[in-house]
């Protein structure tokens, strides 16, 4: 199954299915980016203070440059996934992932990081005074028109979203939190983030400006890729300019994307029940024409 829509000045141009509620993955780290940035807008958070009792700031946490590690590469953790167990307690996944060890000075290496956006997650909590849920509603979701999307938090929460072959999954597993919603939501809200609805100039810009990574990237349509904060931002193998984020899990895939050269913005998300990230990356970036 696939479901796509493209957008063009906050306005659905064309679509298909795009209004299946589908799981977000990883671009909720984009719309957790926006909630923070949104804290810092209006005074209540710095982006390079170092968080209380931490050595690494806000900003190197959005930017996966904190020198936290990630549960990606551990197997017990893919196991219990699978076996469609319960999602362990954060106390334990800290525990397993060694998460107070950091694997490099913040600021002086990258590396992807669930966890950090894990502890983005309760930096807002703790900022609102919400759960996760009811900040992203307040910051971000609301003020950019976003009506369906929610956090999943428990199986029910999955019922009627679209998830492929992972009919028993358990939300509980993205430790940083799982949004679901329609494709066509995902691109709206992205193309108002890019066009400045949300964010002042000048934090759009921090936003978007990124930190180099070593590309091509192989199997991939990525040329010259980087991370902003929260963003994938680069240029594609076809000479296109994005910026967005690419999410998958067990069962499905999806990427939002705008062409930072098109004028108007023009931005696509593309969701497939296919968990390989490159076809998927490769369907948004076709919608675009980059």
């Amino acid at each position: 199954m696939e479901a796509w829509a493209v957008v063009e000045n906050g306005v659905v141009t064309g679509s298909h299915d795009a209004g299946q509620m589908v799981p977000w993955w990883s671009f909720t780290k984009t719309v957790l980016a926006a909630g923070a940035l949104v804290l810092v807008r209006d005074g209540l958070a710095s982006l390079d203070e170092p968080l209380p009792g931490k050595p690494y700031t806000l900003r190197q946490l959005l930017q996966h440059r904190s020198g936290l590690g990630n549960y990606g590469g551990v197997a017990a953790y893919h196991d219990a996934v699978a076996k469609g167990e319960e999602p362990w307690p954060v106390t334990m996944l800290l525990d397993r992932v060694e998460a107070e060890r950091l694997r490099y000075r913040p600021g002086e290496g990258w590396e992807y990081s669930n966890i950090g956006y894990l502890f983005v997650r309760r930096f807002i909590e703790t900022l609102s005074g919400e759960d996760m849920d009811g900040a992203l509603r307040r910051l971000v979701l609301r003020p950019l028109g976003i009506e369906r999307a929610r956090v999943a938090r428990d199986r029910s929460d999955l019922a009627g979203v679209v998830m492929g072959e992972a009919h028993s999954y358990h939300p509980g597993w993205v430790y940083h939190g799982l949004l679901v919603g329609p494709a066509e939501e995902a691109a709206i809200l992205l193309d108002d983030l890019l066009r400045g609805v949300l964010l002042p100039p000048d934090l759009l810009a921090e936003m978007l400006r990124v930190f180099p990574l070593q590309g091509p990237i192989p199997g991939r349509p990525w040329q010259i890729p980087g991370y902003g904060l929260g963003l994938t931002s680069g240029e594609t193998t076809a000479g296109g300019r994005v910026a967005g984020h690419t999410g998958g899990g067990p069962g499905s895939t999806i990427a939002v994307y705008g062409d930072l050269s098109a004028r108007p913005l023009r931005t696509a998300a593309f969701f497939a029940t296919d968990e390989d990230q490159a076809k998927t990356e490769a369907g948004a970036f076709r919608l675009l024409g980059v």
